[in-house]
């Protein structure tokens, strides 16, 4: 690879079975760790009385959707962290110990006694095991991007990293598909007194899949960059001003437009559409499965008509097309056929954005504070932005004024738009255009 490209190494093997395992691994530790960060989410109705023993149980559940949010907070510290140490120690040494740290948080949720064996240690182990996750969340998006993207053929980056994405919505389908599975075999009353803590120790387990898959991985970075003096070091990473502002627009209007169409759409789905919570539930299965199947499609777009193009789209489809989507879908309620399918609509406009995310930020970094930049820009613009669509949207509900909520995402989607006529084409100016492979 040439010297814009950092010099990385090239891969092991050129057959495209090799290459394929090699971003398989990368890609695992993604569906790992979305995995266990929702099974939180989604258990917590289970379990916020073990940890958070008050008589009311709102009182029980917002506790709980506390401690999930510190989770976002502190991402950008493991975006820092992670960054850092891919840039200085290797990306495949930051990847198995993000993995490494997910199984350990998972595990000890699995096992952590409650309120009434061991008191306030309880709850407070609980948000520390939360924190652990949640670093760990932060440092994976942008190591494994990076990786993916450096590991990729210059002729099919796009097509390749998507799979990023692929298998982080896969996590999501995962968690839900437990969540199913438990309610359908052991019933409610059993999940809230212990079974509750079987999708951790499955998040554990995974976990440890993920570190074997990875334990062989080739590295990307040469020794050259990981030898430089300021490398994954925040000094180097402000040289890049330009690319750090982009990161953090494109990530905050492409992150608030993913959670509301993934997240939080199955909450507007009961309070605003009026669909009940099963059908709800089914609709946005079914909407997940499919949005992840897009990814790899619209990745391999990019390759065709150049990943700058397909951003421009996504934030002009965004700016102009949120509000009469979302319109729209609160008034398809009679027909779960029609709304399934503006959300479809909707979640395609999404993919423009993410089956490209971490590969078009990778190519705006050079190698030496590749992941650093990638992963802390993304993680300040994901955890501010992305990790708070459901509270805006539902505050918003709250004071009558939801259609404010549609502008929001719409003016966030035109600062992504912004970003994108700011960045330069990767394709000619980007620090990994020149890679042969």
């Amino acid at each position: 690879m040439s010297t814009m490209a950092g010099q990385e190494a090239p891969a092991p093997e050129h057959d495209t079975r090799k290459r394929v395992m090699a971003i398989v691994a990368g890609s695992s530790g993604n569906l790992v760790e979305w995995y266990d960060f929702y099974a939180y989410a989604f258990f917590s109705l289970y379990f916020a009385h073990v940890f958070f023993p008050r008589d009311n149980p709102t009182v029980q559940q917002l506790s709980a959707a506390g401690v999930f949010a510190v989770g976002f907070l502190v991402r950008p510290v493991g975006g820092w962290l992670f960054g850092m140490l891919a840039d200085r120690k290797g990306r495949r040494f930051s990847m198995m110990l993000s993995v490494l740290m997910m199984c350990g948080g998972s595990l000890v949720i699995a096992i952590l006694p409650g309120y009434d064996q061991i008191g306030v240690a309880a709850p407070v182990l609980l948000l520390l095991a939360r924190m652990f996750q949640g670093v760990s969340v932060g440092g994976e998006y942008g190591t494994s991007a990076t990786y993916m993207s450096e590991v990729a053929t210059s002729r099919h980056r796009g097509f390749f990293s998507s799979f990023q994405y692929v298998t982080l919505i896969g996590g999501q389908l995962l968690a839900v598909l437990v969540v199913v599975a438990l309610e359908q075999t052991v019933g409610e009353q059993a999940l809230r007194n212990w079974a509750w803590r079987i999708p951790f120790f499955i998040g554990a387990l995974a976990a440890l899949v993920a570190l074997f898959l990875r334990r062989n991985l080739h590295e990307t970075s040469s020794k050259a960059d990981l030898a430089k003096k300021d490398a994954g070091s925040i000094r180097a990473l402000l040289q890049h001003p330009r690319a750090v502002l982009v990161t953090l627009g494109l990530t905050a209007g492409g992150s608030l437009c993913f959670y509301v169409f993934t997240t939080y759409m199955q909450t507007y789905l009961v309070n605003t559409v009026g669909y009940p919570a099963s059908s709800a539930s089914l609709l946005m299965t079914a909407a997940l499965f499919l949005y992840m199947c897009m990814q790899p499609a619209f990745g391999a777009l990019s390759d065709r008509i150049g990943r700058r193009l397909q951003l421009i789209i996504f934030g002009v489809l965004g700016t102009v097309g949120t509000i009469p989507l979302l319109t729209a879908i609160a008034g398809s309620g009679g027909s779960p056929a029609l709304t399934l399918g503006l959300v479809l609509v909707a979640l395609a406009v999404v993919s423009l954005y993410t089956s490209i995310s971490g590969v078009v930020k990778a190519e705006l970094f050079p190698a030496e504070v590749r992941a650093l930049g990638v992963g802390l820009c993304y993680a300040i613009a994901n955890a501010v932005f992305g990790g708070s669509a459901n509270y805006v949207g539902l505050r918003f509900k709250a004071e009558g004024h939801e259609g404010w909520f549609y502008w929001y995402i719409a003016v966030m989607a035109a600062v992504a738009l912004v970003s994108v006529v700011a960045m330069h084409d990767p394709r000619k100016l980007g620090h990994m255009e020149h890679d042969p492979r």
